[in-house]
């Protein structure tokens, strides 16, 4: 599995206490506020807004939150002009790893980034440096729980998917992944809510090869992942680390 797909299921694991701290309320505003400054505060003609806002309801962001940031967006509030921005570099072991921010401070962020980089065993490239490792690809996390494998296998297909594969399996749930085309993303989200619970959709950077990592390397890299998300300024980080299942749950307790 990839480093990806590791990471997602971690987060999903973890969802209930990154919200907890606010933080994923933070980094949805900024996301909410820069999509309806590039198109617009109506989400029935913004896409991209749209699935931002349902990621924020399922957050459990207030609406007056969400109505302030996407009014900050289109100028009727004052608010911080934030920028786009990634870097681009290498985690232990020569794992890749790419990180996309919102900032009002690009110095401050880059600052931080190498700072985490070289303290947890990478060190920050130029850009493009492993930009080539990944594809870009649709991404749905979908709620199997009551469906059988052939089932999901249907479901998947008869919505445009690419591939799937599941992800998290517990007594209370079965979570899989399904991928899909950039250029079919809007119709497989639409087709697989008619028949599914979904629970996250986005588009994503997936790895064309992995890195395997053990030991000292995989716990770094770990470490590296979870501080940068931490930060304020990272929406996203994507790696092609491939470490193995169980060293995953010991090292991260999940």
């Amino acid at each position: 599995m990839s480093g990806h797909n590791k990471w997602s299921t971690i987060k999903h694991k973890k969802g209930k206490a990154d919200a907890a701290r606010g933080k994923i309320f933070t980094k949805i505003i900024r996301l909410i506020t820069v999509s309806a400054r590039e198109g617009g505060g109506d989400p029935s003609t913004n896409s991209n807004l749209r699935l931002i806002l349902e990621k924020a309801k399922i957050s459990n962001m207030p609406k007056d939150t969400i109505q302030k940031a996407v009014k900050r967006g289109t100028g009727e509030l004052s608010g911080v002009d934030y920028e786009e921005m990634s870097y681009e570099g290498y985690g232990p072991g020569g794992a890749a790893v790419i990180t996309m921010c919102l900032t009002d401070n690009k110095n401050r962020t880059v600052s931080e980034v190498r700072h985490m980089f070289s303290k947890y065993g990478g060190n920050l490239g130029e850009n493009g440096c492993v930009s080539w490792i990944f594809e870009k690809k649709g991404l749905f996390l979908i709620d199997g729980t009551e469906k059988t494998d052939d089932e999901i296998m249907d479901i998947v297909l008869e919505a445009g998917g690419d591939e799937y594969s599941l992800v998290e399996e517990s007594e209370e749930e079965k979570i899989y992944e399904v991928y899909c085309e950039p250029n079919d993303f809007m119709t497989v989200k639409e087709e697989l809510e008619k028949v599914i619970a979904v629970k996250e959709s986005k588009m994503t950077l997936f790895p064309k090869n992995t890195v395997k990592l053990e030991g000292k390397k995989a716990k770094q890299m770990l470490t590296l992942m979870e501080y940068l998300e931490d930060c304020d300024d990272v929406q996203e980080v994507f790696s092609n680390y491939d470490i193995d299942d169980k060293l995953v749950e010991e090292i991260m307790n999940v």
